[in-house]
């Protein structure tokens, strides 16, 4: 039973290191309708903006508020470039120039920081907690426990920002009808631009978490897959959402990581390592078989 807890501790833990990447999409889905594909490619560039920085002797903390500034200019510069020019297209359109925006944002990131492998040191030891372990007998790791305080105390700042600022409301409405926010006088450029600057940030204390576990390498830009069957499960437009999506595929892949290889081999022999690397995709396609817009998403009905 304790070996059972544990699993499930360590899966709810990842999930929420998902959840992090699903939020950027969120942010950006939820107020333009874009499916941002870029978004972790501006995890990499954040990460690789960090770490390019440290290169040139220039102190972390400073490096980071350098890498903010540039995450900064990179949603001004989808906004006003990209997206601002395809406004009214078809969601395929905006969806194809996503995908050439993380393209750009790979390339542009490794001339400017350099593309080889490094890591981020965050001072927090990836190693059980004694103390618990001693009590409890559970292995908890330092870093995922830390890494999961920053990501719940993000996830409620923004929810305090979107419900209790007047900029937050002004958001709230663009994602509950444009047309409506644009006959109250709120300039949907403006929200924007504000979203994408949001959803860097996000990308950046993502990049932060993953390159100091993973290091900061070209796989970073692949996280927004993980985050994909997170966003089946939550819902495309809501951040509680990707939160509970995350713990859900999160506890799932570690369950089905320990308990499904045996049970496959019993069955039919040869070897089933490597499971938890499909096995969220195929859980979230049956998923979407149920229940297509996800666990929080709005039910769509087209009335003819």
């Amino acid at each position: 039973m304790q070996f059972f807890i544990e699993i499930v501790i360590s899966g709810i833990l990842s999930g929420l290191m998902y959840s992090l990447v699903a939020l950027g999409f969120v942010l950006i889905f939820k107020a333009s309708g874009v499916f941002n594909f870029a978004q972790g490619a501006m995890v990499y560039a954040a990460a690789l903006a960090v770490v390019g920085l440290m290169g040139y002797g220039i102190p972390m903390w400073l490096s980071i508020i350098g890498a903010f500034l540039y995450m900064v200019l990179i949603g001004m510069g989808a906004e006003r470039f990209v997206l601002g020019k395809l406004v009214n297209q078809p969601g395929i359109t905006l969806f194809m120039a996503t995908i050439g925006l993380s393209y750009f944002l790979e390339g542009l990131s490794s001339i400017l920081f350099g593309n080889e492998i490094r890591s981020i040191d965050l001072g927090i030891v990836d190693e059980p907690i004694q103390a618990i372990m001693d009590a409890t007998g559970l292995g908890i790791s330092k870093f995922d426990l830390f890494a999961s305080g920053i990501i719940i105390v993000l996830v409620i700042l923004l929810s305090l920002f979107f419900q209790f600022t007047k900029l937050g409301r002004a958001l709230r409405a663009v994602a509950d009808d444009h047309q409506a926010a644009l006959s109250l006088g709120i300039s949907l450029e403006h929200i924007w631009t504000v979203v994408w600057i949001i959803a860097g940030f996000v990308a950046l204390v993502a990049g932060l978490l993953w390159g100091s576990r993973n290091g900061v390498q070209y796989a970073l830009s692949l996280t927004a897959l993980k985050a994909l069957p997170v966003l089946i499960l939550g819902g495309f437009t809501s951040v509680p959402g990707a939160i509970v999506g995350g713990i859900i595929i999160g506890v799932s892949e570690k369950l089905a990581e320990i308990y499904i290889p045996p049970v496959l081999q019993d069955a039919f022999g040869g070897n089933y390592g490597g499971i938890e690397g499909w096995f969220p995709y195929i859980f979230a396609l049956l998923f979407l078989l149920v229940r297509p817009e996800g666990l929080f998403g709005e039910k769509h009905i087209d009335r003819v």
